[in-house]
């Protein structure tokens, strides 16, 4: 018996439609899908916050050290004319060198999130698997098992489908 669900597509188009919804569930805490799709994007993401759970408090902390760009008081960076070696002028800004304290993942986390990147597709403003083991994770770290919720909506109008709407709990 497999594992899995065929969603009566390739294999290709399944684990794309799968790595989606995984993703808008993250982003957005619920989605509305077909009740075979939300059954099967249940499992990855139980999985993958069971997971974040595990290693919610497995990293250590570091002395980095940063640089950043001096800024005056109107918040404007400020610049240094240098001059290159055959006479051109040109201008930098200047830079200033400070240490601070960063996390550091373990590497059982580390895995983990790599694990994630797996069904995490990449969004262009936030960091996905940032936000399952910052925020998520710790969020249900008193919780066994269990994280999302289904709720059946009835057919779907049209070709009659079961809709579902999958949470997190």
């Amino acid at each position: 018996m497999p594992s899995h669900r065929k969603l009566g597509r390739p294999t290709d188009q399944r684990i794309s439609i799968l790595r989606n919804l995984v993703t808008a569930l993250i982003q957005n805490g619920k989605i509305e899908t077909t009740e075979m799709r939300a059954k099967e994007v249940q499992k990855i993401v139980d999985s993958l916050i069971g997971s974040a759970v595990k290693e919610c408090d497995n990293f250590t902390s570091k002395q980095v050290k940063v640089t950043k760009a001096k800024v005056d008081k109107s918040g404007k960076k400020v610049t240094v004319s240098k001059e290159s070696k055959n006479g051109n002028k040109y201008e930098v800004v200047e830079r200033e060198t400070t240490t601070e304290m960063k996390p550091v993942d373990n590497p059982s986390r580390l895995a983990a999130r790599r694990a994630a990147m797996k069904w995490i597709n990449k969004v262009k403003d936030e960091s996905l698997v940032n936000k399952l083991f910052d925020e998520i994770g710790p969020q249900y770290k008193d919780r066994n098992g269990g994280y999302t919720r289904i709720y059946k909506l009835g057919a779907r109008r049209g070709d009659a489908a079961e809709m579902a709407k999958l949470e997190l709990v």
